[in-house]
């Protein structure tokens, strides 16, 4: 598990994502241990990993498929939802290679507009990534 310092010098785990856009839907997935919850999908880098290495290593995993053009989207720092420590997750924006099919420790995926009200998003999701992708065109307000 990869930890970085954070603002202050406190502790802070550090996560990549995807954020995968397609039709104007965002693509989310839950965890077997936290089905309720959905979140980017992404995880923890190993110790000699670059960010864009723990992507596709990441998307392969969980969801048999590759990361495409990947574009840094923003570093954000938010609660983790799961862990309940704070986190600093580096999300790409990419397209992917095939139709993704939820493997590893995933329960479901879900492509979403952000206005599901079913839905429980993870902070970081709701209240940066979903911004940011609005601001930037990617999904509808």
């Amino acid at each position: 598990m990869i930890i970085a310092r954070g603002i202050g010098g406190e502790s802070q785990l550090a996560v990549v994502a995807a954020a995968i856009v397609q039709e104007g839907r965002l693509l989310v997935v839950s965890k077997q241990v936290a089905r309720e919850v959905f979140y980017l999908p992404g995880g923890k880098p190993d110790a000699d990993e670059v960010p864009v290495e723990t992507l596709s290593r990441e998307l392969d995993e969980e969801l048999g498929v590759q990361p495409l053009e990947p574009r840094f989207l923003a570093d954000v720092e938010a609660m983790a939802a799961l862990e309940g420590v704070p986190m600093r997750m580096t999300v790409f924006e990419a397209r992917i290679s095939q139709v993704p099919q939820p493997a590893a420790e995933l329960a479901e995926l879900r492509w979403i507009s952000g206005h599901e009200r079913d839905v429980q998003l993870a902070p970081a999701v709701r209240d940066h990534v979903l911004p940011l992708l609005r601001q930037g065109g990617s999904m509808a307000s």
